[in-house]
């Protein structure tokens, strides 16, 4: 396709996915049973970093994790005692057991101790001018890592540009976090970052689309595919290029685009 016509073809398509519809069977459907925006963001950060696997079992596995905390997760974590964290010592999904449950527990205990909401963590160092979110990115996650009992097994759970990661949960989790609009599945509810700063999630069905579309040319799936990904995205919509996250995942996804079996 040319230029024009692709862009054409991906505007239907983040129409047709950017809908209400599409909450329920996505991992999403998780914040949006909130609406204290500390919840939401716990929820959402968490439901982001468990999404991987069929995304049945993702909302299975967070729901059980969020009624654990009597589903007022920024009320628990600020206040629960000892005792309240055992049934947390049988939390797992895949490779992220309880080890690194309950350390998110315990940062997340500290930040909001710190800080109103947990955007503060992820716009330090962050200027209007960075042309993306990495500086915020790699910062967020040495504060992540920097409580001195944190468990070296959990970084694999929280990826950081510095590490060459693409960073596709985060970046999901961002999306949500920060683009607005009037179609009600992002939140928007974070100011300090804006739409244009966001890099794209590169999952497997971002990935394979976007290759087939010639958005991707790297052979790897890494930080520099993701940005090659948002530059070329870019030419789109410089103001919201992730916007085009939910096209190529709903080609990958919905349609068995390309003959992928997903």
């Amino acid at each position: 396709m040319i230029v024009n016509d692709l862009k054409s073809y991906l505007d239907d398509k983040v129409g047709e996915y950017n809908r209400p519809g599409f909450i329920p069977d996505d991992p999403i459907s998780i914040p949006h049973a909130y609406s204290k925006k500390q919840d939401i963001e716990i929820t959402a950060f968490w439901a982001a970093i468990l999404a991987w696997g069929q995304r049945t079992t993702v909302i299975r596995k967070c729901k059980e994790l969020f009624a654990m905390m009597e589903n007022t997760p920024h009320d628990f974590i600020l206040n629960h005692t000892g005792q309240d964290l055992k049934p947390f010592e049988q939390f797992k999904h895949r490779t992220f057991n309880a080890t690194d449950t309950l350390y998110f527990l315990s940062f997340l205990r500290w930040l909001y101790e710190h800080h109103d909401s947990m955007e503060e963590a992820f716009t330090i160092g962050m200027k209007p001018s960075h042309e993306t979110i990495e500086v915020g990115l790699i910062n967020f996650h040495n504060l992540f890592f920097s409580l001195p009992d944190f468990p070296p097994r959990t970084k694999k759970h929280v990826a950081t540009p510095a590490r060459k990661a693409a960073c596709k949960r985060i970046n999901m989790f961002l999306r949500w976090m920060v683009r607005r609009d009037d179609r009600g599945v992002d939140f928007g509810i974070w100011k300090k970052i804006t739409p244009s700063q966001l890099v794209c999630p590169c999952d497997l069905h971002v990935d394979r689309v976007a290759r087939r579309l010639g958005l991707i040319t790297r052979k790897q799936t890494d930080w520099l595919t993701a940005q090659e990904l948002t530059n070329n995205l870019r030419k789109f919509d410089p103001k919201d290029p992730v916007k085009y996250d939910f096209a190529l995942f709903g080609l990958g996804i919905e349609e068995r685009w390309g003959g992928l079996d997903l």
